[in-house]
């Protein structure tokens, strides 16, 4: 039986949902064998807010939809006036597995790191999301300047200085969680990896994929700017 880690140690689970009632109450389930869970419904059109009320979820509803990287900062903003100390993030489409929760939570005790990130296995996403996530990868790394395994995995924990500095940023959509890794590195702040199960199994995305890659090579040149000027700095201080 898994232990659950209760309200009383400070980290809540945030769930960002657009229309995953297929998905959601197992997702929620899942969670809540560990965390109390807030799902985030993203203006969703079925039955999302109802089952994720139903599957124990505290929820908050976004009357329309606004994109992943709003319902992230909603939920994060409502973590931080509750009080809690961290919060881990994954997705509602089943793509990320809660029996992979202790993993980040034996990370967190162990490391004190401000980020922690799954690491997904390149070698079992399918086709072209592999070779576009491999190049990803590789880019984003060459900008940051260290390396970086997996820069748009959804399933992560953050400290709560690291909610404070996401809640800072100013990207949305997708670029959200990638600037949350350069302002992690642009702080000092502690980052860490652990290794998730990669689930695919034909899920709908919704990311635009030419929009995407255009805001993801703004991302990786605008990182590579902001982190070479830092350099700069450093260097006449």
């Amino acid at each position: 039986m898994p232990q659950r880690d209760d309200e009383g140690n400070g980290i809540v689970a945030l769930i960002p949902a657009y229309n995953e009632a297929a998905h959601i109450e197992g997702v929620v389930r899942g969670v809540r064998a560990y965390l109390p869970a807030l799902v985030v419904d993203d203006g969703s059109t079925d039955e999302t807010a109802a089952l994720a009320t139903a599957a124990g979820a505290q929820l908050l509803h976004q009357p329309r939809n606004r994109g992943k990287g709003h319902a992230l900062r909603a939920g994060f903003r409502w973590a931080l006036e509750q009080g809690y100390r961290a919060v881990l993030t994954l997705d509602a489409d089943g793509q990320h597995d809660p029996a992979d929760i202790p993993l980040f939570l034996n990370a967190y005790r162990d490391t004190q790191a401000d980020l922690i990130i799954g690491t997904r296995d390149f070698h079992r996403i399918p086709g072209i999301r592999r070779f576009t996530n491999s190049l990803g990868r590789v880019l984003f790394s060459w900008a940051i300047g260290q390396d970086i395994p997996d820069n748009q995995s959804g399933f992560r924990l953050l400290s709560r200085r690291m909610v404070e500095a996401a809640l800072a940023g100013r990207e949305g959509g997708f670029e959200f969680e990638v600037e949350m890794i350069v302002a992690c590195v642009e702080l000092g702040y502690k980052l860490a990896w652990v290794p998730i199960r990669t689930i695919y199994a034909g899920e709908r995305s919704h990311i635009s994929p030419l929009k995407h890659t255009w805001h993801f090579l703004r991302m990786v040149a605008q990182t590579r700017r902001r982190l070479r000027s830092m350099s700069g700095r450093g260097a006449k201080a």
